[in-house]
């Protein structure tokens, strides 16, 4: 069983509700390998969506490119940031969102959630496969296996409608794994000693985790 919960949430009240359970930072807080499933990790070399020719260091990196502001158009400098800051592109710095934009050089300005089931949900689904094949298919055995899975991440929305609310990457992860994936395939192939038993159980857990490291 996977379950979402947020990295907010104190980890030892989580593993009170879920005894026994494995926690996965998914976040790019991450201090283990698990950082790779985030989508600001600079796998390089991800396709950049309806855009032939250009890739880019991560999944964000694309989102945040194709923003199109009121005082801003698209940026494919952004493309090559790999340093996992500095990525975000701010109303207060560009004004109103537009849109995004399908492609470097589109014309058509995708909406909200079009953008979601268009841009980031199969650029995300491309990098689940293309980059972290071995950890999903780790996280799909565990899984199998009937153990329970805490996919730890600051947003915790899984409602792709959702305009209100960031979409979670952990609930993509869930959804592949489970083989439940929305959306999207027109992303191109690559062109290029004595303790507690809570401090104990916290240990396995630890320890179990690390199942699921590259």
């Amino acid at each position: 069983m996977i379950i979402i919960e947020s990295k907010r949430k104190k980890l030892q009240t989580i593993l009170k509700k879920y005894p026994g359970a494995i926690p996965a930072d998914v976040t790019s807080a991450a201090t283990d390998g698990l950082v790779k499933l985030s989508p600001f990790y600079p796998h390089g070399g991800i396709p950049v969506p309806f855009s032939e020719g250009f890739t880019a260091t991560c999944v964000e990196a694309i989102w945040q490119g194709l923003k199109v502001f009121e005082s801003c158009d698209v940026d494919i400098q952004m493309f090559k940031n790999d340093t996992m800051k500095n990525i975000k592109r701010t109303v207060r710095r560009f004004g109103k969102p537009l849109g995004h934009r399908k492609g470097v050089y589109g014309t058509e300005l995708l909406g909200y959630i079009e953008a979601r089931k268009q841009i980031y949900i199969p650029t995300y689904k491309w990098v689940l496969e293309n980059k972290v094949a071995n950890i999903i298919e780790r996280l799909r055995t565990a899984n199998n296996e009937g153990k329970t899975i805490i996919l730890l991440d600051y947003d915790t929305n899984a409602d792709v409608e959702n305009a209100k609310k960031p979409l979670s990457h952990a609930s993509l992860i869930k959804a592949y794994v489970e083989g439940t994936y929305p959306y999207g395939e027109n992303i191109p192939d690559d062109p290029t000693e004595t303790e507690s038993p809570s401090k104990s159980r916290e240990k396995g857990n630890i320890q179990e985790l690390e199942l699921f490291n590259e």
